[in-house]
């Protein structure tokens, strides 16, 4: 989806989120239960972009029926260089209603999800200080 990626290649994570459906599940490459709705969606966005460094899409995908999108990626987190695909499903109303992660190796995966836990713990103390 050429709106999304520009949104995130430019860093405007609001023009980002608007294009998410309010229900989209999240499915991350790091938990086993997906999130559901737009604003836990949205933090993770804005979570990610902090975490990964030199991000960049090399590589889009598009089904025939413009429904289905693949944007491979490569970023870095930390020392350790990850290979990845968002995978994105468009409903009807043209908005993002699943969103899948797909990362490699695993020690990229297991770099960011430390990373992510990390991010999100700092989240919930400075919420609650």
């Amino acid at each position: 989806m050429q709106a999304f990626r520009e949104a995130v290649e430019a860093g405007d994570l609001d023009a980002a989120v608007a294009l998410l459906a309010e229900d989209v599940v999240f499915t991350s490459p790091v938990v086993f239960k997906p999130y559901t709705g737009k604003p836990v969606t949205g933090a993770i966005l804005r979570a990610v972009a902090e975490v990964f460094e030199d991000f960049r899409y090399v590589r889009e995908i598009n089904d025939a029926g413009g429904r289905d999108h693949a944007l491979v990626f490569t970023a870095r987190v930390g020392d350790r260089t990850i290979e990845g695909c968002d995978f994105l499903h468009v409903g009807d109303d043209g908005l993002i209603d699943a969103f899948t992660v797909m990362v490699r190796p695993l020690s990229g995966a297991q770099a960011l999800a430390a990373a992510m836990g990390a991010r999100i713990a700092r989240d919930a103390r400075e919420r609650s200080a």
